[in-house]
Parts: C-alpha cells; sequence; structure tokens
C-alpha cells in the first residue's frame, strides 16, 4: 500500500499540517476558556458562565472537532503511504507520534467533557490544575514537531 498518493502525496500532506494548525489552535484556545468559564461560576457570574458556555460551543463545532477529524483521515492516509501497514522499517519516529496523537485526542475528548461539566455548572478541577491542564497542547505538538522533522527512530 506504500506510495499510493503518488504525486498528490504532497498535497495530502500540506492539508493534514493546515489542519493540525486549526486542531491545535482550537486546543490552545478551549482550555483557556474553560479557565475563564470556572471563573466566572466561581465569582457567580451566571451570565458570563453563559456566554463561555456558548463560546465553549461554538469553538467545538466549529474548529475542534472537524480540524480533528480532517487531521485523522489525512494523516491515516500519509501513514500508510509511508508503509505503515506494510511493515516498513524506519517508522519508530511514526508510532509514538501516533501514540502522541491518540492522547492528544483523549485530551481533546477531556476538554469537552469538562466544558460540559462547567455548563451544568459542576466544576471538579481547581483553578491551578486547569492551568497547569492548558499546557498539554504545547508539550504534545512540540514533541510531534520533533518526532517528524527529525525522526530519530
Amino acid at each position: 500500500m506504500s506510495g499510493f498518493l503518488g504525486a498528490a502525496y504532497d498535497w495530502v500532506k500540506a492539508a493534514h499540517l493546515i489542519f493540525v494548525i486549526f486542531w491545535m489552535a482550537g486546543l490552545f484556545m478551549l482550555p483557556r476558556y474553560l479557565v475563564y468559564h470556572q471563573e466566572a461560576l466561581a465569582a457567580g457570574n451566571t451570565g458570563e458562565a453563559a456566554n463561555w458556555v456558548e463560546r465553549e460551543s461554538k469553538i467545538r463545532h466549529i474548529i475542534l472537532t472537524p480540524a480533528m477529524i480532517v487531521v485523522w483521515v489525512l494523516g491515516i492516509a500519509l501513514a500508510l503511504n509511508l508503509g505503515l501497514a506494510d511493515g516498513a522499517p524506519g517508522l519508530g519516529w511514526l508510532h509514538l507520534k501516533l501514540l502522541l496523537v491518540f492522547l492528544l485526542t483523549g485530551y481533546h475528548g477531556w476538554a469537552v467533557g469538562y466544558a460540559k461539566k462547567l455548563a451544568a455548572g459542576k466544576p471538579t478541577l481547581a483553578g491551578k490544575q486547569l492551568r497547569m491542564l492548558n499546557e498539554v497542547p504545547a508539550l504534545a505538538v512540540t514533541l510531534i514537531v520533533v518526532l517528524v522533522i527529525v525522526k530519530p527512530f
């Protein structure tokens, strides 16, 4: 199955990267929204909290989820093109990248779930914990970029 994309490979890779940028932008924004939403709840400002519910919903439906789906579809095509399903050698970096993307997808799911908890008025994390969790996407994308560019193994 290796090389099935042919001349389209660079176009698929470019589209994949564009949608990764969209997804990461959303993953950088949503956790920050969650912090502001939780702070509004803690302050008893229900009007502001309601505004954050609407903003969180829009970012999920317009940016985050569609971008994640496109990233996965194009990423799987690229991985198959590189020979992942054929057992091609030298793809250790790709295996680790895929693990990190699975974890990032789980983080995405967690953030969406936490937004729903906040919408129900049920925060379960301290503000400091929530702020620390904001750094997960930055750490993940740093590791993924190094793996893709350097291909250390």
